[in-house]
């Protein structure tokens, strides 16, 4: 049996510029591409444009390039997959993996996670109503390897858990458009930070559901402030210096357990990138903690 072709990639939320933490991931997932000899791919998840300020695509596409992070293939932007996200979703509504829901979250928690309306059960939105469409879990007890921290177990409980697919508001949820493009595009290998491991037995469910097999994980740690908290644009991370794009590889590259040498500092994005394709070590970024 023919082994399919890695297809890693790269998929930010443009919230604004890519900070270090970002280009940590960026940088790993590359990194896991080009030693499998395989594709990597960078998609913008443009899927809330209320949180999204119009520049910063441009400025995470000017410092992936910066940085030497050149995709194989044209990139992918969500905000123009509307229509598959919707054939998705009508698909998933057939097959009975997805309901509509007009509750409220003050309901739903004044209701212990459990639908007041049985969304799940009966066809309770009217027509006109504003409403939500959530997926239907199956009770799982789920299990898998992740490729950096090992065997993997999460429990996922029908109805409390069931995720968003598409918002009252209009907006297709992260956790459709992900899968959707990911089985469109072929990935084969997902590398993110391990703040998006607890949605992944949710996710292996829609890939399912969507008659197809679930990537490979590998959830890298995540980088922190100096306060313990995640770089984000919420904890006001830095942007990204572009001028410095080879400090930028080298730290990043530290920040994975790589221990790239001291003189490395010097050289250009492409030399570092070059280093880093030949001695990456996955294993060594389980033992970073951020």
């Amino acid at each position: 049996m023919t082994t399919p072709v890695y297809r890693g990639r790269f998929a930010p939320s443009p919230t604004g510029p890519l900070h270090f933490g970002s280009l940590v991931t960026a940088l790993a997932s590359y990194l896991e591409a080009r030693v499998k000899k395989g594709c990597w791919l960078v998609r913008i998840e443009d899927l809330d444009p209320l949180r999204e300020p119009p520049e910063a695509t441009g400025q995470i596409l000017t410092s992936l390039n910066a940085h030497g992070l050149i995709p194989d293939e044209p990139i992918r932007y969500q905000s123009r997959r509307h229509d598959a996200y919707q054939a998705s979703i009508d698909r998933l509504l057939k097959s009975g993996r997805a309901y509509r829901c007009a509750c409220s979250r003050k309901q739903l928690k004044a209701n212990d996670g459990r639908h007041p309306a049985q969304c799940r059960e009966m066809n309770a939105v009217e027509e006109g109503e504003a409403h939500a469409i959530r997926f239907a879990l199956e009770n799982e007890f789920s299990r898998w390897e992740d490729h950096l921290l090992g065997p993997q177990e999460q429990t996922v409980t029908a109805e409390l858990d069931d995720p968003v697919l598409l918002r009252k508001e209009g907006f297709f949820a992260y956790q459709l458009a992900v899968v959707v493009d990911d089985i469109d595009q072929g990935i084969t290998d997902v590398v993110r930070g391990s703040d998006l491991l607890d949605m992944t037995a949710q996710q292996q469910q829609i890939y399912r559901a969507l008659n197809t097999s679930p990537p490979n994980w590998l959830h890298i740690p995540v980088i922190l402030n100096e306060q313990g908290q995640k770089l984000s644009k919420q904890t006001h991370a830095p942007s990204l210096d572009d001028d410095r794009a080879a400090r930028n590889l080298f730290e990043a590259l530290q920040a994975l357990g790589q221990m790239p040498p001291p003189q490395l500092a010097h050289a250009s994005p492409a030399d570092i990138l070059e280093w880093g394709i030949v001695h990456w070590h996955r294993q060594a970024a389980h033992l970073t903690s951020g």
